[in-house]
């Protein structure tokens, strides 16, 4: 079988393509702004970019919300400091000397020990010191439940006083056909009584059996 015919589009093809790619490398070793892989940043940031000819917006993935924009310039879309529109400035800040607390919200909330570490060795460097500055979202992130104030109650002897509190419906139903269940904690004791219900009108016959039980 005959393939000369192929030869010369082959070797046409070849050093078409590296003929683009020289000149690719040499257009790319002009510019002397940082560029930005769109699909890199999309598949990371779960984004999608949004271009018109003098604008671009960067937008949600799934609730379509506008987080950046930015104008184009000299035949370039420009991200700069000044594109964000949602999102904190933090993220955008072009500053390499600022405060801890700002650092720490740059760092994904470190834990003052490692951005004191950071700092001591001149990878960042901070305006303050590191250990003085405090983060309303790691003290909130850190608890394990909200702290309840005080009820102004003062109990002396058991049964004194008793709270009580129903939860239901189950989404499914237990092994034995309940759905609901009520539960009374004695607030000396902090005792507590659990009582399943197959129904919600059934608390207050269970609510005459605790009374019977304890008194």
């Amino acid at each position: 079988m005959d393939l000369s015919y192929l030869v010369q589009p082959i070797i046409f093809y070849v050093l078409l393509n590296e003929f683009l790619c020289c000149l690719m490398s040499c257009m790319f070793q002009k510019f002397k702004k940082r560029l930005l892989s769109v699909q890199q940043f999309c598949r990371v940031n779960c984004v999608f970019f949004e271009f018109h000819s003098s604008v671009f917006y960067v937008k949600d993935l799934i609730t379509k919300e506008v987080l950046l924009s930015g104008q184009s310039k000299d035949g370039l879309y420009v991200l700069s400091k000044n594109s964000a529109t949602s999102m904190p400035q933090v993220f955008l800040s072009a500053s390499l000397s600022t405060s801890a607390d700002i650092w720490h919200r740059r760092l994904g909330h470190p834990s003052s020990r490692v951005l004191g570490f950071l700092a001591s060795n001149k990878k960042v460097t901070c305006t303050s010191r590191p250990l003085n500055f405090q983060c309303p979202a790691c003290s909130l992130g850190k608890s394990s439940r909200l702290s309840l104030g005080p009820t102004g109650h003062k109990t002396f002897t058991p049964l004194e006083l008793v709270f009580s509190d129903v939860w239901g419906p189950a989404p499914i139903l237990s092994s034995d056909g309940f759905r609901y269940f009520v539960i009374f904690v004695d607030a000396h004791t902090k005792f507590i009584w659990f009582y399943p219900l197959s129904a919600k009108s059934d608390v207050f016959n269970v609510f005459h059996q605790f009374q019977v039980l304890v008194e």
